[in-house]
């Protein structure tokens, strides 16, 4: 299975709510690694609904394998894709205005209206046009990955340079993998014994974690788990579908 290592460049500013404070709405340096497996696969090897309607349109179903989007069909064709790490990054802010359509519903004054201040703007700390990212991505040969993906609240636009890891050994023992991880996705019998937790939503990750189990070490200066799968240790996924990379 080659492992590719892959460089994002923003092209556009990122935005999304990881942190809400008042009025300033901020954004992770880290990029998920599920909303980066829908940006390089939806549509392709992830189902992508035209839209969905009722009590499913608002319901997470990243693992829920009753749910036409979940990530499980991607461990079936052996995918994952790392959480990525910042480079080199930079933020803008930027203020917003909340706007109300007048046309079907009565106007209202949003949050506190006590203060003297507009109540109905924000601000959104967005991830800066040159930031750049690296991931890795496990992937069968066949699997063509794009080389331009959109991410974000604005569906910024992101370009993808990948490049084919030449050097891989693999171990098992204790070793600290410097690559953001998805705890989630990390196999059973894999121990987490140390870590920085990276508060985000839909699920935190960790960083510079030191782990206990099987690895692989990429060009003799990276180490990342082995047997990684999309809820690997969730307890709802069934093994079945998560095969050993």
């Amino acid at each position: 299975m080659p492992i590719y290592q892959c460089t994002l460049t923003l092209h556009d500013n990122v935005f999304f709510a990881t942190r809400e404070m008042g009025i300033l709405y901020e954004t992770e340096k880290y990029l998920h690694n599920w909303a980066l497996s829908y940006a390089l696969f939806a549509g392709i090897h992830v189902m992508q609904s035209y839209r969905l309607v009722g009590p499913d349109a608002q319901r997470p179903s990243y693992l829920d394998p009753t749910s036409e989007q979940n990530l499980l069909p991607l461990n079936k064709e052996g995918i994952y894709v790392f959480p990525a790490k910042p480079l080199q990054w930079s933020y803008q802010v930027h203020t917003f205005k909340a706007a109300q359509v007048h046309y079907y519903a009565e106007a209202v004054k949003f949050g506190d209206c006590t203060g003297n201040f507009p109540i109905n703007y924000g601000r959104a700390k967005e991830l800066a046009v040159g930031s750049i990212y690296q991931t890795y991505i496990l992937a069968p040969e066949t699997v063509q990955i794009p080389r331009w993906i959109r991410l974000g609240k604005w569906a910024a636009k992101v370009h993808v340079q990948i490049q084919t890891i030449a050097e891989v050994e693999s171990g098992s023992g204790s070793y600290i993998c410097t690559h953001p991880l998805n705890p989630l996705d990390l196999p059973p019998a894999t121990r987490l014994l140390l870590y920085n937790r990276i508060v985000m939503p839909p699920s935190s990750l960790v960083s510079h974690a030191q782990l206990e189990g099987d690895y692989w070490l990429i060009e003799k200066r990276t180490y990342l788990p082995r047997g990684v799968a999309y809820g690997a240790n969730y307890p709802q996924i069934h093994s079945p579908t998560c095969p050993s990379h």
